[in-house]
């Protein structure tokens, strides 16, 4: 049974689902399933108009998606079964900047290092409602099919 692909961009949840890393070593963007070609990201070009002159955006919205929390939880998906636990370590990275490699062995570009079942959580603060981009983070793993459950909260 295939999994569901939500597109909540309004929230107040959107489930990301089960990120896989299929290559250790080769960051998955937490937004690969969501948005594989991440043509909301910030930075990608703008969007062209569609081919009927509509006006509409042809592929990506007008603005990237925004959050204010993010809960990853270190299980991989055990198909019909529900969730397993991993075998390895998953990283929760950022790209890498200047001759960094932006994965598991760049240790400039690691947020959090997570065990078999562990959660992390990375927020702003209520109060400041401020927001930030779920395209900057990344899951790399110790071994392939090991993966991570992600979560957006949007407020």
């Amino acid at each position: 049974m295939p999994n569901s692909i939500h597109k909540d961009k309004q929230g107040p949840d959107w489930p990301l689902g089960n990120i896989v890393v299929v290559a250790p070593g080769t960051p998955v963007s937490i937004m690969s399933l969501v948005d594989p070609n991440s043509l909301n990201a910030s930075g990608s070009a703008s969007p062209t108009a569609s081919a009927n002159n509509t006006g509409a955006p042809a592929g990506g919205n007008e603005f990237t998606e925004r959050c204010q929390q993010i809960i990853f939880q270190a299980y991989k998906s055990a198909g019909a079964n529900g969730l397993n636990t991993n075998t390895g370590n998953i990283y929760i990275v950022r790209k890498g900047v200047g001759a960094g490699t932006g994965n598991r062995a760049d240790l400039g570009s690691i947020v959090a290092v997570l065990q078999s079942g562990q959660t992390f959580s990375v927020g702003s603060s209520a109060l400041v409602k401020d927001v930030f981009s779920p395209y900057r983070y990344f899951i790399d793993a110790d071994n392939v099919n090991d993966g991570c459950q992600v979560t957006l909260f949007i407020f």
